[in-house]
């Protein structure tokens, strides 16, 4: 997703600024990725950044304890994916894209959200409730509170009550149930723990279901 991303977009390479943890984890490796924005800021070159939503914070908060900020250039963007996973504590999306635009210079219109996981084939991305996306299918910006998640066409999101098993009506809360039609050769439904909030023809990601167990690509390393 990340390559795809980077190909159409026509960045000339990708460095990979991740460590394992002790625990086996994936962590940010903070001075690589203090190196990559500095190098940026030299060449005056924009910068897209893809990580996690706890790496965000790890980050983040690293400037805040030395009363660091950076200026990215202009056109810069952060893409934030993976929810926290209880690996940082966790922010309301608000407050952590206020924190990335004041500690990275990213504007707000500039950051994008990422909904996946490695048993569907298709992400969705947040986007304005009802509008249509640019053609490298990247969603097009206007206020944050209008904002929902939506996959590409040949996918489809059901909010499902856990009380009941029915459909969740406009507004409710339920369990996340995703169909996607590019998971050939596999499941076709993946029923996940993960609360969403149903917004017109997408949906808010809510976090996780109570005891749930945490789990992603970004937790484990092998």
């Amino acid at each position: 997703m990340f390559e795809t991303l980077r190909r159409a977009l026509s960045f000339a390479e990708a460095p990979f600024v991740g460590q394992v943890a002790e625990d086996g984890a994936w962590s940010l490796d903070v001075d690589a990725a203090l190196q990559l924005m500095r190098k940026a800021i030299a060449g005056a070159q924009p910068l897209l950044l893809l990580g996690t939503a706890f790496s965000f914070v790890h980050l983040l908060d690293y400037l805040a304890d030395r009363g660091r900020r950076f200026e990215l250039p202009a056109g810069s963007c952060a893409m934030e994916t993976g929810g926290y996973k209880g690996r940082s504590r966790a922010l309301p999306k608000a407050a952590l894209h206020a924190l990335i635009s004041e500690r990275l210079g990213i504007q707000p219109d500039r950051i994008i959200c990422e909904y996946g996981m490695s048993e569907l084939s298709s992400q969705a991305y947040d986007c304005v409730i009802n509008s249509s996306h640019t053609a490298l299918g990247i969603p097009n910006f206007t206020q944050p509170a209008a904002r929902a998640f939506r996959f590409p066409p040949w996918a489809r999101v059901r909010i499902i009550s856990p009380e009941t098993g029915a459909e969740a009506g406009a507004g409710e809360t339920g369990l996340i149930r995703v169909f996607d039609l590019a998971n050939a050769y596999s499941v076709l439904a993946v029923q996940t723990d993960d609360l969403g909030i149903r917004r017109g023809n997408g949906f808010e990601l809510a976090g996780r279901a109570a005891l749930a167990e945490p789990r992603g690509c970004s937790l484990m390393a092998v």
